[in-house]
């Protein structure tokens, strides 16, 4: 099975890339699943009905959030009749909308997606490791699910990267995201999951985390907000990582993904390839 996760869209320079990429990298790779975490795709500040129409209509399979879930107030409305969209699943009991959702592949796989939010230098929601625990024993791998992925939305390296063992083994990836930089520590842990402490952002890098430098580079020297945060929009890179799981769900291969834009690029040359060896 083959699976690509897209981090965090920021503003209309991540979504573009988005919309123009996925839809034939899904062909090219002969993808089953696309996952695409999209908390900062309106503005930088959360996600609209309409931009999540987008994206599932560009191909994502499932959209994950984070800390700005909710930044659009709409959200706290047509999050309940999307089931595509879903929130950290540690969230208290009440909040709207669900924390995990599983989509069908073309092949007939079941594929379970939950998002989750650390706590540290975060909002203190409920434990992510009890609440993972939970649907890791309510839906097991090779039983309830093909495949597991969950989207560690966290700040702290350490944080997502105990977490990654703690579920090692018991699902098929874990991918960090929040940071919007990202990591060079992709790889398949010990027990078979595959992991990176984070994704990176889709967006114009030549920004800070995405908005526009000014406003950033004026409150860390003057302590002051003068003006508001605004989404960078030049060029974009699409940053993700793409996994590939062998039949038992765990973790094959894995490899980053970045196209377009400032950063080095990079694919995946397992799937390049094989798809050149299948046209010869």
């Amino acid at each position: 099975m083959r699976l690509l996760f897209v981090g965090d869209i920021v503003g209309r320079a991540g979504r573009a890339i988005f919309l123009d990429q996925v839809p034939r990298l899904r062909a090219q790779w002969r993808l089953d699943g696309v996952i695409v975490n999209g908390e900062n795709a309106a503005g930088g500040f959360g996600i609209t009905e309409a931009i999540c129409a987008d994206l599932l209509g560009a191909g994502a399979d499932c959209i994950t959030l984070g800390n700005h879930a909710f930044d659009q107030r709409e959200a706290l409305v047509f999050i309940n009749r999307e089931l595509r969209l879903i929130r950290p699943l540690n969230y208290p009991s009440g909040a709207p909308g669900n924390g995990a959702y599983m989509f069908e592949t073309a092949s007939g796989a079941r594929v379970l997606v939950i998002n989750l939010m650390g706590r540290v230098f975060m909002e203190a929601l409920d434990d992510p490791f009890a609440v993972a625990a939970r649907e890791i024993a309510a839906c097991p791998l090779g039983l309830g699910c093909d495949a597991f992925v969950i989207d560690f939305h966290a700040e702290a390296s350490s944080e997502k990267q105990a977490f990654a063992h703690f579920a090692d083994g018991r699902v098929s990836l874990v991918v960090g995201t929040h940071t919007h930089v990202p990591t060079a520590d992709h790889q398949i842990l010990p027990q078979g999951t595959a992991y990176i402490t984070d994704v990176g952002m889709t967006g114009d890098y030549d920004s800070v985390i995405g908005m526009d430098k000014e406003e950033p580079v004026r409150r860390f020297m003057t302590k002051l907000p003068v003006a508001r945060f605004e989404a960078a929009c030049g060029e974009a890179t699409l940053s993700g990582v793409a996994v590939e799981l062998d039949g038992s769900g765990l973790a094959a291969r894995i490899a980053p993904v970045r196209i377009g834009g400032k950063l080095a690029q990079a694919r995946p040359g397992f799937w390049q390839a094989s798809q050149e060896a299948a046209a010869i």
